[in-house]
């Protein structure tokens, strides 16, 4: 294949091709276990809780973030580009407080947009989401598990809902709230008469003495 250029590139424009060709290079069709595997991710991908999400992000959002198309490759299109994954975590803050920023213009540059993902990433990770719920930066971009994506946003909503600090913005509903730590209060005092309980576990030495014991190394004595 021929790449024309009418114009030089750049260095912004190099580095959109040098990323998109090495994106290119590391893609292609899935053949044997590899084709089967991703045929199991994507038949976690779930429709039905694509439109809650779709729901809950054009609510939290705004209605300027417009609706995708219905399905897989719409959801994807809609989120590719990190904008509206990143107007949905900071709709979670406060004003003055936002943890990503957010360009006057979609970026249109592969590893713009990538970078833009992986703030969102990064700000839903320090919100608290967990690393075992956080999708990577391909799955959402090249498509590779979409149902990734919906963890993530899952574990965002319900992390939301369970923080009740009137940032959410939705039906409570479409989120489990998490389960939240009971830490118990002890004064000094206490801990210090903590110190002195021995535990029912540890056994206990009352009553106990040495009569009948022998001395280490000597045998036995059985009288009859």
């Amino acid at each position: 294949m021929q790449l024309l250029c009418q114009e030089p590139l750049g260095v912004g424009g190099f580095l959109e091709l040098a990323s998109f060709a090495s994106i290119m290079a590391n893609k292609g069709p899935s053949y044997g276990m590899s084709r089967e595997v991703q045929s199991k991710i994507e038949k976690k991908y779930d429709e039905e809780l694509e439109a809650r999400l779709v729901e809950w992000i054009i609510v939290q959002c705004g209605p300027d973030v417009g609706r995708p198309d219905r399905g897989r490759l719409g959801f994807q299109v809609w989120l590719k580009n990190g904008v509206i994954l990143s107007k949905l975590v900071n709709s979670l803050y406060p004003e003055g407080s936002k943890p990503v920023k957010v360009p006057e213009n979609p970026p249109s540059m592969v590893f713009k947009q990538m970078e833009q993902v992986a703030q969102f990433l990064k700000a839903a990770e320090d919100y608290g989401v967990t690393k075992t719920d956080m999708f990577q930066t391909v799955d959402l971009f090249e498509g590779k598990d979409l149902a990734a994506v919906q963890r993530t946003l899952m574990a965002l909503g319900s992390l939301a809902v369970t923080k009740n600090d009137g940032h959410y913005r939705g039906d409570p509903n479409w989120f489990m709230k998490k389960a939240q730590e009971h830490k118990r209060e002890f004064t000094e005092s206490q801990l210090q008469e903590g110190k002195h309980v021995i535990g029912l576990q540890m056994g206990s030495n009352r009553g106990a003495s040495q009569s009948g014991m022998t001395g280490y190394g000597r045998p036995r004595q059985i009288i009859s």
